[in-house]
């Protein structure tokens, strides 16, 4: 959490936690907190390794690490 005032470093968590939300959570209901325990992990697995975003030229978060560190 930042200062008072200063939300730059919380919008990419809060980013995160929204399309959380609106991809996985909602319109869904769980059994009990182990099954959403389990799907929030499925969905992270999904979110880094299979989800391609525009922001990072049609590429998985894994994909364009990867190249970032092989240009590097």
């Amino acid at each position: 959490m930042s200062r008072k005032g200063n939300c730059l470093d919380n919008a990419v968590a809060e980013n995160f936690f929204g399309l959380l939300k609106s991809e996985m959570y909602h319109g869904y209901r769980f059994r009990d907190a182990d099954e959403l325990i389990d799907k929030i992990g499925e969905y992270i697995e999904y979110y880094n390794t299979k989800r391609i975003k525009a922001k990072l030229k049609g590429l998985t978060p894994i994909e364009y690490r990867n190249q970032a560190l092989q240009a590097a």
